[in-house]
């Protein structure tokens, strides 16, 4: 889960892989704007991208869609970790994109903030980020991950470059790594696959946790743990195993808690690179 137990795991992780203290990586940190470069795509789609404003039941949510401009194909929802639609998703939707889905990258944060919350350089390391976020993380809950992701699933089945014909596809991070699995228990004969990269409160003890659902899911999941996560949690892998059986792929990644947006301070790119082959993998298969 993306807190201050894993920022301290996270913080302590990096500073003793490159030899300095806690202050100092913070420093380091508050100071970096740097983004990582996604891979080309071998064979890549030319793709069309337009900033889009969806109706909720709530309110207009300000998104992100990219899709490749002939053709018409599996839908994916993307939704961005606890530091919301930002470039970083962009570019990652727009390589998804170019492997040929419609990709609908979306705010969670609509109802109270609309565009990028963050400032350009700002990581979950800084503890101005952090309070920023909380409160915002604060406003959603299982009940507005499900109205939100049906209006998403709504407002994509209506677009030219969206196959209804074929199931849509879902991935999240972070936060949002349970609203993939709640979107799938709701609409099962809609939701074909689903990846959730370090997400958290995937297995609590509430009536509510997404693990519960798995008799609702019919969607072929992905779910990628940090290894801090795992050490916080180590029983979680075991009950999400248990509980979807053969529909999920579930395993511990050797990296930290946000090692997947290409902007996260503890961004692994080799590990990246693995979770995004195997999300790949199961939309080919899934979706196709």
């Amino acid at each position: 889960m993306c807190d201050d137990l894993t920022n301290t795991s996270n913080k302590d992780f990096l500073a003793k892989k490159n030899g300095i203290s806690r202050r100092q990586f913070g420093q380091i940190a508050a100071g970096s704007s740097l983004v990582a470069a996604m891979p080309p795509v071998a064979n890549a789609m030319d793709v069309a991208e337009d900033e889009v404003m969806v109706p909720m039941a709530d309110g207009v949510s300000d998104c992100y869609f990219v899709r490749p401009v002939t053709g018409k194909h599996a839908a994916v929802v993307l939704w961005p970790d606890i530091m919301s639609i930002r470039p970083a998703f962009r570019q990652m939707a727009k390589r998804l994109a170019q492997s040929g889905y419609s990709v609908l990258v979306v705010n969670p944060y609509y109802r109270t903030f609309a565009g990028r919350i963050t400032p350009e350089g700002g990581t979950f390391a800084i503890e101005a980020v952090r309070d920023l976020l909380y409160p915002q993380a604060g406003t959603l809950s299982p009940e507005t991950c499900v109205s939100d992701g049906r209006d998403y699933v709504a407002w994509l089945d209506q677009q030219e470059s969206v196959s209804t014909s074929r199931k849509i596809g879902a991935a999240g991070y972070c936060m949002t790594g349970s609203c993939v699995i709640r979107m799938a228990a709701d609409m099962p004969d809609r939701i074909g696959a689903g990846a959730s990269f370090h997400g958290g409160g995937l297995v609590t003890d509430n009536d509510s946790s997404p693990h519960l659902l798995a008799d609702q899911v019919n969607a072929g999941l992905l779910i990628a743990i940090a290894q801090n996560d795992d050490e916080n949690q180590p029983e979680a892998k075991t009950e999400l195993a248990n509980a979807f059986g053969d529909k999920a792929e579930v395993e511990v990644y050797e990296a930290q808690h946000g090692w997947c947006p290409l902007d996260s301070h503890v961004y692994d790119y080799a590990q990246a690179e693995k979770g995004w082959a195997r999300m790949l993998d199961l939309f080919d298969r899934e979706l196709g």
